[in-house]
């Protein structure tokens, strides 16, 4: 948990200092008065990066660096140095050792609930794929670098594609590395969809107090089992159209994350307050996915999310982040407190 945290040309902060509770700390202001830089500065402090922006657009505008000194509750520190000028480099210091890259060994464990995570369900494949390949980072171990190795592998087979016919020939040694990555991303994926839909109809229905039958599914064209040989034949038939459009038409970039109610998809059935409800949900079990992996609870961070949930859905929030060590981002202070029974540490900006 962090107890101190300087910001020194971070965002909208030239220099300035703070001090958080274990508990619930509740930061209120204005808009635009640096609530969300706050809590972006925790998120970096713990995982090393934003989950908005590039390195470079953390440091403040014509400033050649930025930098952030914590001290966490165990009395270690961890300082993250950020520099764009002359070139952009980004440097750590953790408990005295010095390091290039936040490794998962050297990150605190996070879970961030902000609002556009609201649009979880009815929104782009690509952010529920985002949002299990986050979570799979922070709970399987090896998971970041198998997907940033897939990534790699894919830039480089797209990359070849646009060349035309004429990189046909180069393809092949492109495709088995591409499936054999896509085939352990998939069976994490699948694994963990499996595990969310065995506790998510439950919880639902407590937080719902209805007895609508949500669930959740890995929309996958292979199975998980077979997925390389299946992966491998695809690409390899599917060679001639690739070339033509210049671009990977499959596999695991290509899936989805299906959420049903009572067995119609959420994108079609599901209202504002069912939505809500189900992302809810999913964040709790975050919360206890990633406190079961690695044995420590994560810091919870709310980005201005208590506004858009009604006040029976706020109540049963704050039954289950009391025991964290949370960061609440609000313009109205009132309608935070008055949900926690235990003391807050109100930070006013």
């Amino acid at each position: 948990m962090i107890a101190t945290l300087r910001l020194q040309h971070f965002r909208s902060y030239g220099d300035d200092s703070f001090e958080f509770d274990e508990g619930v700390n509740i930061i209120v202001g204005p808009n635009a008065s640096g609530k969300t830089n706050l809590l972006e500065a925790v998120l970096v402090t713990a995982r090393g990066s934003s989950y908005r922006v590039a390195d470079a657009d953390l440091v403040a505008f014509e400033q050649p660096w930025a930098r952030l000194d914590a001290t966490l509750h165990d009395n270690s520190e961890r300082i993250i140095k950020l520099v764009v000028q002359p070139r952009a480099l980004k440097s750590f210091d953790i408990a005295g050792k010095p390091l290039r890259r936040l490794t998962s060994q050297y990150q605190l464990p996070v879970v961030l609930f902000e609002p556009n995570h609201l649009s979880l369900l009815n929104g782009s494949p690509e952010g529920r794929r985002n949002y299990l390949d986050d979570l799979l980072e922070q709970t399987v171990v090896g998971f970041q670098q198998t997907r940033q190795q897939y990534a790699r592998t894919l830039r480089q087979r797209n990359a070849l594609l646009k060349r035309g016919p004429a990189a046909a020939a180069n393809l092949f040694p492109w495709n088995i590395r591409l499936s054999e990555l896509a085939g352990k991303i998939v069976r994490e994926r699948s694994e963990l969809v499996d595990r969310l839909a065995a506790e998510l109809p439950q919880l639902y229905s407590r937080l719902s107090h209805t007895k609508t039958n949500v669930a959740v599914q890995y929309q996958s064209a292979f199975s998980p089992a077979q997925y390389e040989s299946s992966l491998l034949k695809k690409l390899e038939s599917s060679q001639d159209l690739d070339l033509l459009r210049g671009y990977t038409g499959s596999g695991p970039h290509r899936d989805d994350l299906r959420v049903t109610y009572n067995e119609r998809d959420a994108s079609e059935s599901a209202s504002r307050g069912e939505v809500r409800t189900a992302v809810l949900a999913l964040k709790i079990l975050e919360l206890k996915l990633v406190e079961a992996s690695t044995g420590r609870a994560p810091i919870l961070l709310l980005d201005d999310v208590f506004s858009e949930l009604d006040g029976s859905r706020r109540k049963l929030l704050t039954q289950y982040i009391e025991k964290y060590q949370s960061f609440v981002t609000t313009t109205d202070a009132d309608i935070v407190v008055q949900n926690f029974t235990e003391r807050c540490n109100v930070i006013a900006l």
